[in-house]
């Protein structure tokens, strides 16, 4: 019939490229989905669409935006700082865009860890879940220390284990509540963060006009000595700005947690392709504006700026550049408001934690990659022998930490600095192979619910940049003054630790690399109804600009 696309399972459909409509209760693979139910339980999609954009918008902005950005520019200068964050945010972009294509496409909780078992290597999916989940399981214990520690800049007299106490047993509750409780709480921290970070942009340029403050700013601390890129010749400047890349991209950590959200969201096909369109506003106005205007107001040179990076927790909001600006505005209880915007943040954290943590487990588990235990889940769709797991490391993790001398705690989390950054380039490769896969079976783009722009170039980029950093963090460990080996270790520590692990799995039980043909682009799909293209036999082929243009509008 013209006009119309033979699928491999039997069923014809005219070209189109408009609406998606999820139906929870009919998949592609039908009998695999109910014996999966049958054995495990349901996944509840509870998640809406606003759940989604507000997680992409404003789940990830943590400490990392309020602190860090500080030493940024410290170490870079305005311009430096700014040149640092573009290319992370460059990086960042482009993963999360991959990462939505095939998670709008297949939402299933596992989401790059399933993918790269599925597109690639089952030894690559086992590899990326242990390492993913451990490096969130670790999160929860750094995160409700660091709550103790925010407790303590208001009560300093109080014990911190009573308040991370608290805080896992509140996180618990959350998780236990279902997804649903998990996305609506997650949606108004994520609001608080969002609010601050637009209040925050809007109070510095104030402040850098000279409308409040009673000073006018403008571009000076541009022209200081050593400005606007720290270093005395080419070299050095080039160095510290790539070095600096190092501390941005801890600020974007967790980006890739919209992927693992798809596999619980009500409408997958819609709300995904909504939410990744936010990353590109999240990255331009809350990261790039907000350094921007932290180099604009204060000088790269007050010591302040460095020491909210190395300042204990329940120092940080004294010395936090949005701290700074808003004292320079003359706004009274600014450490204090700070203060409450780091403990949402970490909340917020903790919470994340929890969910990429057990959903990561929940999905091996059902995958045969860990005990089949792992993938059962209650009447309100929880894994709760995951998070029994989750909860019981992540409990002596914390106990190790402050009952002993922190070094068994210090080197688990070097273990998980590594991880996250092998994480994002693995996703990179996952989608080159998952567009070869589609392009070897002979199927067509329209299927597609949301295409990444720039494919196959923004894959490219994103592993160049990866790689780039990778070595920029080894760079800075053998050049420390004094150099130690304990640096060097602590920052490779966890490579042999995911390489090895992909190595064990794939040597006993002898993996190979999936053929082209033979990966399974259909177990677990939603089915989509597609609404009619009037247009030819295919989707019209849109210039680089349009489909730019189009995508961020």
């Amino acid at each position: 019939m013209p006009g119309t696309v033979e699928h491999r399972h039997g069923y014809s459909a005219e070209k189109q490229e408009l609406e998606y409509e999820y139906d929870p209760n009919n998949y592609s693979d039908t009998v695999h989905q109910l014996n999966d139910d049958q054995e495990f339980g349901t996944v509840k999609r509870d998640l809406k669409s606003r759940h989604l954009q507000m997680i992409a918008i404003g789940g990830t902005i943590g400490t990392g935006i309020f602190l860090s950005s500080g030493g940024s520019v410290a170490a870079a200068g305005p311009l430096g700082a700014l040149i640092s964050y573009t290319i992370v945010g460059t990086m960042v972009f482009f993963i999360v865009t991959s990462l939505g294509e095939m998670s709008a496409y297949l939402p299933l909780p596992g989401a790059f860890t399933t993918f790269g078992a599925r597109f690639v290597d089952p030894a690559l999916g086992f590899g990326l879940g242990v390492g993913y989940a451990f490096q969130w399981i670790i999160t929860v214990t750094i995160e409700v220390t660091a709550a103790g520690m925010i407790l303590q800049y208001w009560w300093p007299d109080l014990k911190m284990w009573i308040p991370a106490l608290i805080f896992i047993v509140l996180l618990v509750g959350i998780t236990l509540l279902g997804v649903k409780a998990f996305g609506e709480l997650e949606y108004w921290l994520s609001m608080i963060k969002v609010l601050t970070c637009i209040v925050f942009i809007i109070i510095g340029i104030l402040v850098d006009t000279g409308a409040v403050g009673g000073r006018f700013i403008g571009g000076e601390n541009w022209h200081i000595d050593g400005a606007p890129i720290v270093g005395k010749d080419a070299r050095e400047r080039t160095i510290n700005i790539f070095t600096t890349c190092v501390w941005a991209f801890f600020s974007f950590g967790g980006t890739e947690l919209i992927g693992i959200t798809a596999g619980e969201s009500s409408n997958p096909a819609k709300a995904v392709p909504k939410a990744i369109r936010q990353t590109f506003w999240r990255i331009l106005l809350f990261y790039i504006l907000s350094i921007t205007v932290i180099g604009l107001c204060i000088p790269w040179t007050d010591p302040n700026l460095l020491n909210s990076v190395y300042a204990d927790v329940n120092e940080a909001a004294t010395v936090a550049p949005f701290t700074i600006i808003f004292k320079m505005a003359n706004l009274p209880g600014a450490d204090h408001a700070i203060n409450a915007v780091l403990l949402t943040a970490v909340l917020s954290a903790g919470q994340s934690s929890f969910y990429a943590s057990t959903r990561t487990l929940m999905a091996m588990g059902r995958e045969g990659k860990m005990p089949a235990i792992f993938g059962r889940v209650n009447s309100r769709g929880v894994p709760l022998y995951s998070l029994a797991f989750v909860t019981a490391i992540a409990s002596v993790a914390f106990v190790a930490d402050v009952v002993g001398t922190g070094v068994v705690f210090e080197w688990l989390v070097n273990l998980t600095g590594m991880s996250a950054l092998l994480t994002w380039l693995s996703i990179s490769i996952i989608h080159l192979r998952f567009r070869a896969a589609f392009k070897a079976q002979g199927r067509s783009l329209s299927e597609l619910p949301y295409i990444a722009p720039l494919f196959p170039y923004s894959c490219y980029i994103s592993i160049a940049l990866a790689l780039m950093i990778v070595f920029l963090q080894g760079y800075q460990a053998v050049t420390a003054d004094p150099f130690e080996v304990k640096g060097v270790v602590a920052v490779f520590v966890g490579a042999p630790v995911f390489f090895g692990t992909i190595l064990g799995w794939k040597l006993y039980h002898k993996t190979k690399l999936v053929p082209l043909m033979e990966v399974d682009l259909d177990s677990g799909r939603p089915n989509i109804i597609r609404n009619t293209y009037k247009g030819g036999e295919d989707q019209p082929k849109l210039s680089i600009w349009k489909r730019i243009l189009r995508f961020v509008a």
